[in-house]
């Protein structure tokens, strides 16, 4: 496990991720925090083997899920990400903001007034993935109403492990042996937009 903030979630042309970056910026170097940023406008298919490397090893995962776009494979992903997570020496946490409506710029109404196929799959699929993660009783997954919960909670987060990660090293008999890389985001994940 890294100590390193995975901002996953709605990609496409969302830009919710800016005030997060900028705040990280803001911190300093000193007080920087490690983030991975898997949004970027040259992506290419190589750079899935890194965002899945931060999927398997961020400490934190911030995963909204906005009304910007149908959201189906953020909200697949989401599930299958928390569900691999459910293992006993699994210490990362999960942040999860799923918004339950779409915005008027892709609601799609058939003829007769309706949501279309696609806008009422992403209203159900919402619906059932938020109330399915409020029933997990899981320490380590936060289901936000908001940004501003999401990254006062990932930043709580980061330091908690910030602080424990020395001690892991040094007392948990699994870790001993690992290098600091294990602890820390890798640099070359570094991806400011």
């Amino acid at each position: 496990m890294s100590n390193c903030i995975g901002l996953f979630g709605t990609c496409g042309d969302s830009k919710w991720r800016v005030p997060f970056i900028e705040k990280f910026h803001l911190m300093g170097i000193e007080d920087g925090v490690d983030f991975f940023n898997p949004q970027k406008d040259d992506w290419k298919p190589e750079d899935a083997v890194i965002e899945a490397e931060h999927l398997a090893n961020d400490s934190v995962l911030c995963w909204p899920v906005t009304g910007e776009t149908y959201g189906l494979g953020s909200l697949g992903e989401v599930g299958f990400s928390i569900l691999n997570s459910i293992k006993m020496d699994d210490r990362r946490d999960f942040i999860v903001m799923i918004e339950l409506e779409l915005s008027s710029e892709i609601m799609v109404w058939d003829r007769k007034g309706k949501p279309s196929r696609e806008s009422k799959e992403s209203l159900r699929m919402r619906a059932l993935v938020s109330e399915h993660l409020k029933k997990l009783r899981l320490a380590n997954v936060y289901v936000v109403d908001n940004f501003d919960q999401m990254l006062e909670i990932a930043l709580r987060c980061y330091a908690a492990n910030a602080t424990l990660a020395p001690y892991r090293k040094r007392f948990n008999p699994h870790l001993k042996n690992v290098g600091s890389s294990y602890f820390s985001c890798s640099e070359t994940s570094f991806n400011p937009i």
